[in-house]
């Protein structure tokens, strides 16, 4: 059974990535229509393209295991930082249905933030470009 445990961090990585890619490509097929969305939480919309590098620079380092570490610190960041300026609704400011479904996508950016913090914590693991050159981990 403990043979499965150098799976879990590539794979964690990889799944943990994939949501930042995946938004940031989307954002690059709409630039105009997510720098209007970034103003509308008070920032300026110009920061579409840090936002555009920080997803899918930062995913495809920590999909790959490199600085891993300072990308997964990053990420988790500007994670807490996009759900609390777009998915932390003042009471009162949304009802029903949208205010659940803004409190589950607040709910859904911490744990993404602490999923992050335990790659920052305990580092990019097995199969990872980091690893390269290290000792290999004992079998238990």
């Amino acid at each position: 059974m403990t043979n499965i445990y150098p799976l879990a961090a590539p794979l964690g990585r990889v799944l943990l990535a994939l949501i930042f890619i995946v938004s940031g490509l989307q954002k690059l097929g709409d630039p105009a229509g997510t720098a209007a969305h970034i103003a509308s939480g008070g920032l300026p919309g110009i920061l579409v393209w840090p936002t555009i590098l920080v997803e899918v620079v930062g995913g495809v380092l920590l999909a790959v295991g490199y600085q891993t570490r300072l990308a997964a610190l990053a990420l988790a960041g500007f994670t807490l930082l996009a759900g609390v300026l777009y998915h932390l609704v003042p009471a009162g400011a949304a009802e029903g249905m949208a205010a659940q479904m803004q409190i589950i996508s607040f709910m859904k950016n911490l744990s993404i933030t602490g999923g992050l913090l335990f790659v920052f914590a305990l580092g990019a693991g097995a199969w990872s470009v980091d690893a390269k050159g290290q000792a290999a981990p004992a079998a238990a």
